[in-house]
């Protein structure tokens, strides 16, 4: 049985003692809960929204989106497309993922798990993005 592509809710899971206490917390708030148990401190989601959309990627078999304010990451699910970052507390972001995230995570299943990799081919940090042609220099580029 092939290993599937790890998404926020299968990730993002209780302490074994209280395996449902987060039942119906929504996927992309789950980290929330999960840093907050795992660095024994009160996080306190953003409560607003910000203009940015950001780009869901596969990074080694995991779903994740980058924070663009301080770098840091977190993985995120297809089922809550929205992102805010644990450690500045920027967001909460739109997040894009592909129109059918289970035919991505489908073609990558043939690749060992730390292999599977995938940007969206409009992602602006996509290092597989076609370079944008050089701009015409015009007469002045020609020699004489």
């Amino acid at each position: 049985m092939p290993i599937a592509v790890v998404r926020a809710e299968t990730y993002y899971t209780p302490p074994p003692r209280e395996p449902d206490s987060w039942v119906g917390v929504p996927a992309a708030e789950l980290v929330w809960r999960w840093m907050e148990y795992r660095t024994g401190r009160r996080l306190i989601p953003p409560v607003d929204t910000v203009d940015e959309v950001y780009f869901a990627r596969i990074n080694q078999n995991r779903w994740l989106a980058d924070c663009t304010s301080c770098g840091s990451a977190a993985i995120v699910s297809p089922t809550d497309p929205r992102f805010a970052c644990t450690e500045c507390q920027w967001g909460w972001c739109a997040l894009v993922f592909p129109a059918d995230p289970a035919a991505i995570e489908a073609s990558l299943l043939a690749l060992k798990p730390g292999m599977r990799n995938w940007w969206n081919e409009l992602d602006p940090n996509n290092p597989d993005r076609p370079a944008p042609p050089a701009p015409d220099p015009g007469p002045m580029g020609e020699k004489a």
